[in-house]
């Protein structure tokens, strides 16, 4: 495979194509729009190619090498095209030992102006749809933007938005990325709607060595952190992998960092005050998840202590503590603890009830049934 970035979270390959349109590079983006049976990576999985290089990935490496030498006739043309690889049989190279056993579809389009709605929005924060023609009586990549809040924009025609509001709305509201067709008196045409989320926010509250891991980790998975240390100064060289590093005081944790349904909070200062009055401070808050280290006495302790104040826990509120933080996984390293955290977050996060896959029934994913052959 050839050598570029391939494990980044998908804000950070829109920030990537953000820097590419900025630098005015030649550049291509693909993006699989559907898939049949099992694949490695599900619909609006991305791959920028800029020259040698790139961002993010299609596959586990069975298809890229191949991509990027159809992303030259791309940048040659300068029109998009539409590939199809089918990955179901025994004798095909393209999915041999890498987990595909499926049809994947693949859009490659030229790096234009139309891609920077969605990668502003997201750099704001903000989940959009973009909805990309595939297929019809439009032109090929022609394409547009759903914003919950500002509805749609871009090129496409009102007559199409008109017929597609609903399923966009539907499909964004879901999370899901769909391939989906428009057949009414004024023409028929297949849309690709790609749902982008804008990624979800971390807080972590302390300064100390587990502190470390934990955000590198979070940061990886594409998690937007912060630090909150409640004692000594702090800056973002302490934690480089952190996207904002504050210093502050419990009582003022709400004045220095935003805690809405979007934030997830890990408090792991390891002072039982701080802590206390940390959690006072965010049970006034929508977060949906309040991670505490350490045993459910000390908790319990902390509880009394806050009913003693007037501030009582709900059976709402308990639901979004856990406490003891993170999944069992065995061991206490630092990295171990951090790999239980962050887990324990994406599950949240993804609205998930942690198991072994081995348990599940059914797919790892959701998807859609490979039609019969001839």
């Amino acid at each position: 495979m050839t050598d570029t970035n391939w494990e980044m979270a998908e804000a950070d390959v829109l920030a990537a194509i953000g820097d590419a349109l900025d630098r005015g590079n030649d550049a291509v983006l693909a993006t699989i729009i559907d898939v049949e049976g099992s694949a490695y990576r599900r619909p609006g999985a991305k791959m920028l190619i800029e020259g040698d290089g790139g961002a993010g990935s299609l596959t586990a490496g069975c298809l890229e090498d191949e991509v990027r030498g159809l992303a030259n006739d791309v940048l040659d043309t300068g029109r998009p095209r539409i590939e199809t690889y089918d990955l179901m049989g025994d004798e095909d190279v393209w999915g041999l030992g890498m987990g595909c056993n499926g049809i994947i579809t693949v859009l490659l389009e030229p790096l234009d102006a139309s891609h920077r709605p969605a990668v502003e929005r997201v750099a704001h924060g903000t989940d959009c749809a973009t909805l990309t023609v595939v297929g019809g009586d439009r032109p090929l990549g022609e394409r547009g933007i759903y914003d919950p809040d500002d509805g749609f924009a871009g090129a496409l025609p009102e007559w199409l938005v008109a017929d597609l509001a609903d399923r966009t709305a539907a499909l964004f509201d879901a999370g899901r990325s769909e391939t989906i067709s428009v057949d009414t008196d004024d023409g028929s045409v297949d849309l690709f709607v790609d749902t982008i989320e804008a990624p979800p926010e971390l807080v972590v509250l302390g300064s100390g060595p587990d502190v470390t891991p934990v955000v590198e980790l979070a940061s990886r998975v594409g998690f937007r952190v912060a630090v909150v240390a409640f004692r000594g100064a702090l800056s973002e060289a302490d934690f480089p992998a952190a996207d904002t590093v504050h210093t502050t005081s419990p009582p003022k944790l709400r004045e220095t960092v935003d805690l809405d349904a979007d934030t997830h909070v890990v408090v792991m200062t390891h002072n039982f005050i701080d802590d206390r009055l940390a959690l006072g401070e965010l049970l006034d808050t929508p977060v949906p998840y309040i991670g505490l280290m350490g045993p459910r006495d000390r908790f319990e302790e902390m509880r009394d202590e806050l009913a003693a104040g007037g501030v009582s826990i709900t059976d709402a509120d308990a639901d979004r503590i856990y406490t003891p933080i993170g999944l069992d996984l065995g061991g206490d390293a630092p990295s171990i603890i951090a790999y239980s955290i962050v887990a324990e977050l994406l599950a949240v996060a993804n609205d998930r009830t942690p198991y072994h896959l081995a348990e599940r029934a059914g797919p790892i994913h959701d998807r859609r049934a490979v039609e019969p052959t001839e």
